[in-house]
Order: structure tokens, then sequence, then C-alpha cells
């Protein structure tokens, strides 16, 4: 997951081993050297560091905020490969609706236990609640991944009605969120270890901003 520190984008990526890291780094340049991006490297056999900052600028801009898709492309396309190897995981999900009810959309995003992103998604819903936005944005997270082997998840999201109802903490009193609440549990029971946490909107920065994204693109 992408971080801001010191005026600089970062994100650290792991690999089986030193040759998928130094090809990662090659194609990373070469696109960098495409868009006249200078990037900052650091590489340690399988683990590759990535800074992304506009120096003209003095910090990071929206130029490099659209770079952290590409060189997310080009580790998602190299996670293809390594997926059935995923069996732990942790996923963000973030759902919202613009007037609530209105226009909606969900933010995905799985992540392997070093935090490296492995998948990420957001689908523009229509006219919903923000609930229901965010269970359904729950329900692409248990799917996406159960699709890729994923055995034990660990699932974090900002909506603490959502995880407490899944929790059985809470009684779900409306009627609308039941077929949805229902299609969740199945979907965990299909895990072998599953746990739902709440956590402050902070900490779901990737899954929000990709709920915005889709939301301003409409």
């Amino acid at each position: 997951m992408w971080q801001e520190k010191n005026n600089s984008l970062y994100q650290k990526f792991t690999f089986k081993n030193f040759d998928e890291a130094f090809e990662f780094i090659e194609k990373v340049a070469a696109i960098a050297k495409e868009a006249n991006h200078h990037p900052e490297f650091k590489s340690n056999y399988n683990i590759v560091e990535v800074w992304l900052t506009t120096h003209s600028a003095g910090g990071v801009t929206q130029k490099d905020k659209e770079f952290t898709q590409k060189i997310d492309a080009i580790f998602d396309k190299k996670s293809d490969k390594k997926e059935g190897g995923l069996s732990i995981a942790k996923l963000f999900t973030d759902g919202g609706s613009r007037g609530n009810p209105g226009p909606a959309a969900t933010g995905v995003v799985l992540l392997d236990m070093e935090d490296n992103v492995v998948k990420k998604s957001s689908k523009y819903l229509g006219e919903t609640t923000n609930n229901q936005a965010e269970y359904q944005a729950l329900q692409e997270g248990l799917e996406l991944a159960a699709s890729i082997g994923v055995k034990e998840l660990e699932v974090y999201m900002d909506s603490e009605l959502i995880v407490k109802q899944i929790n059985g903490l809470y009684k779900i009193k409306n009627l609308d969120l039941k077929p949805l609440y229902d299609e969740v549990k199945k979907l965990a029971s299909g895990f072998s270890k599953i746990t739902f946490t709440h956590v402050p909107r902070a900490m779901n920065k990737l899954a929000d901003a990709l709920v915005n994204e889709c939301l301003d693109s409409q």
C-alpha cells in the first residue's frame, strides 16, 4: 500500500527471488523513462522499495499518484503468476454513497502479509445507500480473495456497523441489508480462518481512495 512519507509516495514490493525483483525494476524504469519521471529505487535481493516525488514541485503531485497506478499494474501482472501460493492475506474494503442514498461505489484492496498490494478493484453501483455499498464492497473482496486461493483472511473495514453485524454483535434491523449479509456470511464460511476488524478511516485510505476515484469518474 502506497504511503506518503517525507514528501514522497513510498511502497515496498516483495518478490520470489532476485531475478523477479530486478525484472520489476527494469519494467518500472522503462515506463518512467517514457513518462520523464524519476523514481528512486532501493533493492535488497527480493525486496524493492520505491519512492516517488516531483522534484520540480518539491513534493507529491498528481503525476506521482497517477504513476503509482502504472507501477501497481506491473506488480499485479507479476502477482498473477504467484496467486496460487497466496494462502494468507489481508483485505481492506470500503463502500460509499454521495447522498445516502445516492451515487455509490466500492473499493477493494487485497494485500499479502507484508502489505504489498496483490489486487485492487472498484465498481460503480448506481444509486444506493452507504451501508449497502459497504456490504457489496465486502462481498466483492471476499469473492476476489477466494478466486485466487486465499484460505486465511484478515478483513478490515471502517464501517463499525457492518463489522459488528458480521461478528454477531448487532442485529440486522434493515431488511434491505439482510440478503447482502447472508451472502457475505456464506462467502466467509468458505475460508478456513477469517476475521473482521473495524479500523479508523485513516487506516483504510487506499480502499477509500478507490471509491472516490470511481465516483469522480462518473
